[in-house]
């Protein structure tokens, strides 16, 4: 009787821990949509330019963009970059897992293609995952997907930026598990350079274009504005891979507080039936005791 006991006085506890834990992710998923929601708007809103600009150029100019680093695609690359994005804590379910499967695959797809990959990885979980399996890791960094930052960001992918300008890479790929809504998390395996233009409409007059620039100037523009396109790509990455975080949490809390009830109840039969069967001993013990004393 008393192990069971100490077993639902355990449950119990680790039943308000996990409600707790579910209560504080909720706080913090609300905090984290609403700034994911802000953040998707700008990223549209400047894909959507880099986009019309980029239109132009296809169309207006001879050739194109054949000649610009950004979006020539190579077809047999020798070197890419993959930037994943996990977690710096556990207990969110299978979101961590899922991005590094997704990595996983991607290196197998660029090793069966004799690419070399250059792993660069945010958040703890992942980090060690890739250390302790003794996969080799470019670069690193711990409390960033954690507490996402614009500068440390922007900082992070800058040299991956600078390489590909130098042609030191020939890709850059970018793998989060994003957030799709309270209940669902979306992975994405992104190709962040070069750009894709297949998407790119041709733009040779623009009566409903938000910009207001000559026609000369497209160029300088888009040079200005590719760096800021693959940065806000990489830290809104890091935004919505946080909300997802705080919603898998929520949920994976949830369902832990859901398990931890039943296994009380469960237990509190247990106990129930193993006292009834103790006192229905004693009792036989009495009456036997009496029996044999008459």
């Amino acid at each position: 009787l008393k192990d069971i006991q100490r077993k639902i006085k355990s449950v119990s506890n680790t039943q308000k821990t996990t409600r707790a834990m579910k209560l504080v992710s909720t706080a913090k998923l609300r905090r984290a949509e609403d700034l994911a929601k802000r953040s998707r708007l700008y990223a549209n809103k400047m894909n959507q330019v880099l986009a019309e600009i980029a239109g132009r150029i296809e169309c207006n100019k001879v050739g194109g963009l054949d000649d610009n680093r950004f979006f020539k695609s190579i077809d047999n690359p020798k070197m890419v970059d993959i930037i994943f994005v996990t977690a710096d804590k556990g207990l969110c379910g299978g979101f961590n897992i899922q991005t590094i499967k997704a990595v996983k695959k991607l290196l197998k797809e660029y090793k069966e293609k004799n690419v070399k990959v250059r792993l660069r990885g945010i958040g703890k979980k992942g980090v060690e995952f890739f250390k302790y399996n003794e996969v080799e890791l470019f670069d690193s960094v711990i409390d960033l997907s954690s507490k996402p930052d614009k500068q440390r960001s922007d900082k992070f992918i800058e040299s991956s930026i600078e390489d590909f300008k130098d042609s030191k890479i020939d890709a850059l790929h970018i793998v989060y598990n994003g957030f799709k809504n309270m209940m669902t998390q979306e992975l994405h395996v992104k190709k962040i350079l070069p750009v894709d233009t297949n998407s790119f409409d041709c733009v040779e007059s623009e009566p409903k274009s938000m910009l207001e620039i000559e026609a000369q100037d497209d160029e300088k523009m888009l040079d200005s504005l590719i760096s800021r396109y693959v940065e806000y790509n990489m830290y809104y990455a890091l935004i919505d891979s946080v909300a997802a975080e705080h919603s898998a949490r929520m949920q994976a809390m949830d369902a832990a507080t859901t398990n931890a009830k039943e296994m009380v109840k469960e237990l509190q039969v247990k106990y129930n039936k193993a006292r009834q069967e103790a006192i229905t001993t004693e009792l036989i013990e009495i009456i036997s005791g009496m029996e044999s004393m008459k």
